[in-house]
């Protein structure tokens, strides 16, 4: 499955590297983490897109649904 989430806090790049570090403990496809949003791809019988937002919102910022 492919999803972009929007990111909201994220001003600089050490918020992409926060963010990256978070997500690369999930098995995750493919991340690819911008200023404000994150473009995921990940078999759903692995992890949930419920477990990628919780990875968000630990490392600080807020997922924009």
């Amino acid at each position: 499955m492919k999803r972009t989430i929007k990111i909201d806090g994220m001003s600089c790049n050490h918020c992409v590297m926060s963010v990256e570090k978070k997500l690369s403990k999930l098995n995750l496809n493919k991340v690819k983490v911008d200023i404000g949003s994150v473009e995921v791809e990940f078999d759903e019988s692995k992890v949930n897109e419920k477990k990628i937002i919780e990875a968000i919102e630990e490392a600080g910022y807020q997922v924009v649904i």
